[in-house]
């Protein structure tokens, strides 16, 4: 089966994030195909590099990026979104006159249009949060 996972919550707000996470390794590990993974509302927090968890807890943002290395995962976040929030790549600093990037590795900044693919191109549509 052909899935595509939406995450709407920030890594340290709800459990939203680390259930998304923990169901796209089990699809993943059962055989199943991740069409992509989108980042909405406070869910595009998973993708800023400059997340600095305590040495004991665990590190969402890292744990993305290496499933995403792993498995080839097309993890996006929502422009509009990670403007208000403050996450922009290169590409969008350069285009804002900001001084830099925070995206991590493996994560890339995208329009709703990939959402909205996302769920013509897959079986299903998973949301997890609010």
């Amino acid at each position: 089966m052909k899935l595509s996972i939406q995450v709407n919550e920030g890594p340290y707000q709800h459990q939203a994030s680390d259930s998304a996470f923990q169901f796209t390794k089990a699809a993943i590990e059962a055989g199943h195909d991740i069409f992509r993974v989108f980042f909405y509302h406070d869910g595009v927090n998973n993708g800023t590099r400059y997340t600095t968890p305590p040495q004991d807890d665990r590190h969402v943002v890292n744990n993305w990026s290496e499933l995403s290395a792993a498995h080839d995962l097309d993890l996006v976040i929502c422009v509009a979104a990670a403007q208000r929030r403050g996450l922009v790549d290169e590409g969008e600093a350069e285009r804002n006159g900001k001084d830099g990037n925070n995206i991590a590795p493996g994560f890339r900044i995208s329009g709703l249009g990939q959402l909205i693919e996302a769920g013509i191109q897959s079986d299903r549509l998973v949301v997890f949060g609010d």
